[in-house]
């Protein structure tokens, strides 16, 4: 049974992450299809538009894609380059596993704490994004994004270390 699935305390803050992610993605790009073609119909027939609209098209392409790529993670699903699994033996794609987990861990983390920062200048000079809209709750899904996928990362590489270092199975030997 996954852990999201698990009656545990954990497996169900996972499972209401997970529930969190795809409903604000699905929202997100729900609110992108009508915005959008809203927008291209009223300059097309009426010369006019919603002022606020494409900056906030802007910022929920950003969330599209922090939100995408938190989903993407959570699978295992990203983008990756996998030439090593195709010459290489279990045990060696274990161990590049691990440290590419734990390296793009690093980079995410490095990544969340600095934008982080940032998020936490925009709070403090009270920046404005469009239309009254604070500009750091546009921003914030970017260090809050690349904190769990650092977590995800992190993980991945522990669990995969953890069998690693159980070494091979029957089926292995």
């Amino acid at each position: 049974m996954s852990a999201a699935g698990s009656g545990n305390g954990l497996g169900g803050a996972l499972g209401l992450l997970h529930r969190l992610e795809d409903g604000l993605l699905t929202l997100t790009l729900g609110v992108i299809l009508l915005l959008a073609p809203l927008q291209i119909f009223l300059r097309n027939f009426f010369d006019a538009s919603i002022p606020w609209g494409d900056p906030l098209l802007r910022v929920l392409v950003l969330w599209v894609g922090m939100l995408g790529a938190l989903v993407a993670t959570r699978g295992r699903r990203q983008i990756s380059i996998d030439l090593l699994s195709q010459v290489a033996g279990k045990r060696v794609r274990s161990g590049a596993l691990v440290v590419t987990g734990l390296f793009t861990a690093a980079v995410c983390a490095v990544v969340a704490y600095h934008s982080a920062r940032f998020v936490a200048s925009e709070i403090e000079y009270g920046t404005a994004a469009f239309a009254g809209v604070p500009a750091w709750s546009c921003e914030i899904v970017i260090p809050a994004a690349f904190a769990v996928i650092a977590l995800r990362h992190a993980l991945h590489a522990v669990g995969e270390l953890r069998s690693l270092l159980a070494g091979p199975t029957l089926e292995e030997r």
